[in-house]
């Protein structure tokens, strides 16, 4: 391993100074680790690292080694010590979490340390000591916070403020449980724990190029009809989970193997048909690989999110157009609420990821219009059909929601085009709204919401909002949501939807909601869910990575 940084030499020159003093070896070993630790952690850098730098973990790396007096951690008198050996099975096991081990020198780490001794250069000591414990603070800090640090192409995410890691290494030290520390700074959240086991199953998978060969290239195949590539076609679905048995010889495609395609293509986002089509034939000639890197994608999301305790929390997921319920975040992992929902469109009004606290539910709310829909859409229908407002049941507002005369003049075009002046929707059935409002207060402005224009539910395919994101099971939400908040039954619930009048129920605690965007979901009976990067945020999140490790 080549070491040539400046910091590094010094130290070594200062080593031979005292030698040549009369030191006697045994001070010189003694203290050379030390200084070099000292030196290194001076320059925030590390010889012979994957990642060198580490400014951003310089105050945890100075606290720890503080704690030590300064001399190494995981090494004594030249050998590692059995907490060293705990702490470098950590960093080989980072690919089970989705992540390099690589990026965190393990297999250096681990070829070097098996033949550390009593001959070991102390210098040498004191780099694979410090590298060894920036690798790990930088480790365990990826599993809780994410390697890219909640970087995304749109919206917002949790900031959390980074754990004490030099503490919990201290800790984990004295109770000696340095190998437990991965699993502790981990996602507690059960879908973490079975996409993790999903990425073994489609590792496992993916070693198995000649059984994942590209099917045949045959015509679209209907129920009952002939299809060439039958049997390769069964043969995957097994693979996948999809069907049990490949069966014998059959040259129709009929009965199970319909059922098998139609269980893959839900378990793809796709139209449930059982048709044999391009978008069917394109699932099935993805490659495993490029599902294990779903997977991991999916994991680094889910890094992002705080810690969610034993409480009720909502989570949308964007590509997958549905929203869960969960009562906490351990158990099975099975949610006890569920609903299809409608997302932004890809391109032009992307419904942004974030993380926010779920307030109150609103019912018969006003629409109070974004102003880019009044000028982008509304004013150029209000100019051509001057009885638009009222057929839509709108209204203009200005001060104090005063209302404002809506004949569609020249002035009134000018003042709502300079927006002076705003448009809302009043309440009702034909509300774009529909009956219920849930407000998590956030920067983009996004809510969840009913809808009157329930068609769009049944397509395979959901992204058709201007960001905001319709509910189909909207009162159902609101009794979940406000399960147990006084005078707020399903009773009431229905009560408010059915009006009149506008009506605010406040969550006595708010509740988490998250907004995610993977494209790889584990289902708790261990089914792969894989859907579409609608956003092409996945692409992105692949180069945020590709980058190393984001700055401080």
């Amino acid at each position: 391993m080549k070491i040539d940084s400046r910091s590094y030499s010094s130290v070594i020159s200062l080593l031979v100074s005292l030698a040549a003093l009369g030191m006697p070896a045994s001070a010189t070993a003694q203290s050379g680790d030390a200084v070099v630790i000292r030196g290194l952690i001076a320059a925030a850098r590390v010889p012979g690292a994957r990642w060198p730098d580490f400014p951003r973990y310089l105050d945890d790396v100075a606290r720890l080694y503080a704690s030590h007096n300064g001399v190494p951690v995981w090494f004594r008198e030249g050998r590692l010590s059995s907490a060293g050996q705990a702490a470098i099975g950590s960093l080989l096991g980072a690919a089970s979490h989705g992540l390099a081990p690589e990026d965190y020198d393990a297999a250096p780490l681990d070829s070097l340390a098996q033949g550390s001794g009593p001959s070991l250069p102390p210098a040498e000591v004191g780099r694979l000591d410090l590298m060894l414990s920036v690798d790990l603070i930088r480790y365990l800090d990826d599993l809780r916070r994410g390697r890219s640090k909640g970087v995304v192409r749109s919206g917002t995410v949790a900031r959390m403020d980074p754990p004490d890691w030099a503490d919990a290494i201290d800790q984990g030290l004295r109770g000696d449980s340095i190998g437990k520390l991965a699993d502790q700074a981990a996602p507690a959240l059960t879908q973490y724990r079975n996409l993790r086991a999903l990425l073994a199953r489609y590792r496992r998978l993916a070693r198995d190029t000649v059984a994942f060969a590209a099917l045949p290239a045959v015509p679209p195949a209907m129920p009952g009809q002939p299809y060439a590539a039958l049997t390769e076609l069964k043969r995957r679905l097994v693979l996948v989970g999809d069907l049990a048995g490949a069966g014998s010889g059959d040259t129709l495609y009929t009965g199970e193997a319909v059922e098998a395609v139609r269980q893959f293509q839900r378990r793809h986002g796709l139209e449930p048909d059982g048709v044999i089509g391009p978008a069917t034939s394109a699932a099935l000639n993805v490659p495993p690989a490029r599902r294990v890197r779903q997977i991991e994608l999916a994991l680094e999301r889910i890094r992002w999110l705080p810690p969610l305790g034993r409480e009720p929390f909502l989570v949308v997921n964007i590509p997958a157009f549905y929203l869960f319920g969960f009562d906490s975040a351990g158990g099975t992992g099975a949610p006890s609420f569920t609903s299809r929902v409608v997302v932004g469109r890809a391109l032009d009004t992307e419904t942004p990821v974030l993380y926010e606290s779920l307030r109150y539910v609103e019912f018969r709310p006003y629409w109070n219009v974004p102003r880019s829909i009044v000028l982008n859409e509304i004013l150029p229908r209000l100019r051509r059909d001057p009885e638009y407002l009222g057929r839509y049941h709108m209204e203009v507002v200005g001060p104090a929601d005063r209302l404002v005369d809506d004949t569609a003049s020249s002035d009134l075009l000018r003042r709502l085009t300079g927006g002076e002046i705003r448009i809302r929707q009043r309440p009702g059935l034909s509300n774009a709204l529909g009956l219920v409002k849930f407000v998590f207060p956030n920067a983009a402005s996004v809510y969840l919401h009913d809808t009157p224009d329930t068609e769009l539910f049944s397509r395979s395919r959901r992204d058709f909002s201007h960001g905001c994101i319709r509910v189909e099971e909207a009162e159902a939400l609101a009794v979940w949501v406000l399960r147990g908040q006084p005078a707020w039954d399903s009773a009431q619930v229905h009560a408010a939807v059915k009006g009149p009048g506008t009506r605010r129920a406040f969550l006595t605690r708010p509740m988490p909601v998250a907004i995610l965007y993977t494209t790889a979901v584990a289902t708790p009976s261990g089914e792969a869910w894989f859907f579409e990067d609608i956003y092409d945020h996945d692409r992105a999140l692949e180069e945020v990575l590709r980058a190393g490790p984001s700055p401080p």
